[in-house]
């Protein structure tokens, strides 16, 4: 089973979990519900990714209770005026069908509006009212992360960031780590480009596992937080699959080998100023 990692504010959080991005509402239900049979028991949606109910469904059908599961979602890039982001906070809470969620993250700063100060002040005052357990961010650079703790006070819990073998963002996390801001690794697959990758194959057939465990296995030993994504109930089933084996030293080594500048496969925060 996943570690609990403990989060800045007390709150724990299982390292391992499911993400939802790109899911279709129509079977979001079906798959989070073979997640949480699997063992899963973060589940990360959005408000963006238009499958809340979906995850609420899921949530009311489990044979798990609702104080096991850790509920994940994000406020959408255009609700961060503070009238707007209750609204939508309200939204996510009647869509998800609970009464506190266990973490809320601004999804993207869109610096280029310059609203993500309120929204962070937005979501402070809701974990005040006992309506979050955990607030962070989502796509922050170190900047923006400057900035909101400097005009608040508030340390972010954690920051979910892309983050895989080809993107490591050492840079970032070293500043998250000198905040007790934890990372949370979105897209861990490298956008599934990855999983032919060779170095990857070769790594992952010295311990007969597949490239998939295998990049899951890296980002748990580098402490991270990491929520893969599939829609098929046997790979769900083996991405969960990864604690019966360790990389070792050398296997990290031509991992960390991999990183490129470039290897970024989503949006730039600096310049993302999409709405949704």
């Amino acid at each position: 089973m996943p570690e609990l990692i403990t989060l800045n504010d007390g709150a724990a959080i299982p390292q391992l979990g499911l993400g939802v991005w790109q899911v279709d509402h129509g079977i979001t239900a079906d798959v989070v519900g073979w997640a949480i049979k699997a063992g899963y028991r973060l589940i990360d949606t959005a408000q963006g990714y238009q499958n809340e109910e979906g995850v609420g469904e899921a949530i009311r059908a489990a044979d798990v209770p609702r104080s096991e599961l850790y509920i994940t979602s994000k406020l959408r890039n255009g609700a961060h005026e503070r009238d707007a982001a209750l609204r939508a906070f309200d939204d996510t809470m009647e869509k998800l069908g609970i009464e506190q969620i266990d973490l809320f993250l601004i999804h993207w700063p869109v610096p280029s509006r310059d609203k993500y100060v309120e929204a962070w002040k937005t979501l402070i005052d809701l974990k005040q009212a006992g309506r979050i357990k955990s607030i962070g961010v989502s796509n922050f650079n170190r900047d923006h992360l400057e900035r909101i703790i400097g005009e608040t006070g508030v340390v972010p819990v954690a920051n979910q960031i892309e983050l895989h073998p080809r993107f490591q963002q050492r840079a970032l996390r070293e500043f998250h780590a000198a905040h007790n801001i934890h990372t949370e690794s979105w897209s861990p697959l490298g956008s599934g480009r990855l999983l032919g990758d060779p170095t990857i194959a070769g790594i992952a057939k010295k311990h007969g596992k597949s490239a998939a465990q295998t990049i899951i296995r890296w980002h748990l030993q580098q402490g991270l937080i990491v929520i893969p994504k599939s829609v098929r109930q046997d790979r769900i089933a083996a991405n969960f699959d990864v604690f019966d084996f360790e990389l070792d030293a050398q296997d990290l080594k031509t991992i960390a080998g991999m990183d490129s500048a470039d290897g970024r496969d989503g949006p730039n925060p600096a310049t993302a100023a999409f709405l949704f």
